[in-house]
């Protein structure tokens, strides 16, 4: 028994979920039984990293048709990347990219961005001084909106505003990108092409998929 304060607020699983997770042991484990047990006893050997939205209409394993142990997933507001800022303070999306590169050794690291997202939206809001709560030092999100502000700055001429909104996803992505340079680690892994970045953007509705090229400096569709 665990001893410490009681965690009366802590409940059992409402009844469908356990019932799903039933339905998936006695069937997908069931029948990759081999394969969980060789992922238990092996270990993770994914070969990217992807930083995508918790925004939960975001299906990453779906949509790359990816098994488990495949990718290391990390989830945040809006995919953003903080840059490189070794202050004491605790940083859980630095702390995800440091393991991944250093200690996993990933391949790849795809920064997956996406259309009608809140946390984007937010930013947007917050920086056209339309939302008075998310500029509150205590709003967490706001705070963490902060990152893609140097996005919006890019962004703010675009007269049209559902314009102007979309292109802010896309920021989000490139933000990301280059703050992903920032940390020595990674800077280092890319510069000896252990490493690559992607910049990736989905359309919910639509089920596309855009891809950042250097080259064009724009986004194209795969």
């Amino acid at each position: 028994m665990y001893k410490g304060v009681p965690m009366v607020y802590v409940k059992p699983l409402p009844n469908y979920l356990i019932q799903r997770y039933h339905g998936w042991k006695a069937t997908t484990f069931e029948d990759n039984h081999a394969w969980y047990r060789r992922l238990a006893s092996e270990g993770q050997r994914p070969r990217a990293m992807v930083i995508s939205c918790c925004d939960s209409r975001v299906h990453v394993t779906a949509i790359f048709g990816a098994e488990q142990g495949e990718f290391f997933i990390h989830r945040n507001i809006a995919n953003l990347v903080p840059a490189y800022l070794p202050d004491g303070e605790p940083h859980g999306t630095s702390a995800a990219v440091e393991y991944a590169v250093t200690a996993l050794k990933v391949s790849h690291i795809i920064v997956l961005g996406h259309s009608s997202c809140g946390g984007v939206r937010g930013c947007h809001d917050m920086c056209t001084g339309h939302a008075p709560d998310l500029e509150k030092s205590s709003s967490f999100v706001g705070r963490w909106m902060d990152i893609l502000r140097p996005g919006y700055e890019r962004v703010k001429d675009i007269k049209d505003e559902a314009a102007r909104v979309a292109r802010l996803e896309r920021e989000a992505v490139l933000v990301s990108v280059e703050n992903l340079m920032t940390f020595p680690f990674v800077k280092a892994a890319v510069e000896k092409n252990e490493l690559t970045l992607h910049g990736l953007w989905t359309d919910i509705a639509e089920g596309s998929l855009e891809q950042f090229d250097s080259n064009l400096k724009d986004f194209v569709r795969i």
